[in-house]
């Protein structure tokens, strides 16, 4: 059972959060900002990907039933072996109550309130009776804001959450929906949502907001997922979502993992 309620918390997902980190960090050390607390910021990325940990357990509770005729999703935890609701909501109630014991015994106030908002979002997008997963809102609350809460988190424990500029926040924002409509196979939403992007980026770029090693860390994990997630769109769909997993979720996070460290230390 713990094995299937770990497997649950897909721990390879982490890569969404090492990713928002690594960026945020590139704006401290080109702005050649003293980086004095390494432990807090490594305990801070570690406190998120446990509380997103404890957030796709509960999605995937809340999403059994459906997730059952996904073709795409037969390897789900949950759907490979049962286990009753009740250890499942006690499992994700223990994980979280620690994470925010921890954070807000250790960490500054401003990290454990974007916790909680990161907390909330996830709720009401996934929960019954709200549910935006389900409604035409779900673009707004999924990827996109989660994305930007990750970047944000790392920022206030760099001591200013504006140390990140708001057009990378927004550009985050709207690659985070981009990815999302394609995950989601809307292919014209997802085109027109890259358009505006696009141009939010260029003016990133072209006021000197983002230099290209930071734009080479916003932009290449979408990048490396958005490919196979748009070809996913004409062929072989199921291949192409495993081949943009394994780019974004594993060959990525190792990579970033390792820039944050040195950055850090």
């Amino acid at each position: 059972m713990l094995k299937t309620l770990l497997k649950s918390t897909r721990i390879t997902w982490a890569s969404k959060n090492v990713n928002m980190y690594l960026l945020a960090l590139t704006y401290a050390y080109f702005l050649q900002k003293p980086i004095n607390n390494p432990f807090e910021i490594l305990g801070g990325l570690v406190l998120v990907s446990a509380l997103w940990g404890a957030l796709y357990t509960l999605n995937d509770l809340t999403d059994l039933e459906v997730d059952r005729f996904d073709r795409m999703k037969q390897q789900r935890a949950f759907i490979q072996n049962k286990v009753n609701k009740e250890f499942v909501l006690l499992f994700v109630a223990i994980v979280t109550s620690i994470v925010f014991l921890v954070s807000s015994t250790t960490l500054p106030t401003a990290f454990t309130i974007i916790l909680v908002m990161m907390l909330v979002n996830q709720l009401i997008y996934t929960v019954p009776p709200i549910r935006l997963k389900e409604t035409p809102l779900a673009p707004f609350f999924s990827t996109a804001t989660n994305s930007v809460l990750r970047l944000a988190s790392c920022a206030v424990l760099l001591g200013d959450i504006f140390l990140v500029p708001l057009s990378v926040y927004l550009f985050m924002y709207l690659a985070g929906m981009g990815t999302y409509l394609m995950y989601k196979s809307r292919s014209r939403d997802a085109s027109m949502v890259g358009v505006l992007g696009s141009s939010v980026l260029l003016y990133t770029i072209y006021t000197g907001y983002m230099n290209i090693i930071q734009f080479a860390v916003a932009i290449l994990p979408s990048f490396l997922a958005a490919i196979p997630l748009y070809l996913s769109l004409f062929t072989k769909k199921d291949d192409m979502f495993h081949l943009a997993d394994i780019l974004y979720h594993q060959v990525a996070m190792v990579f970033f993992f390792l820039c944050v460290l040195i950055i850090i230390f």
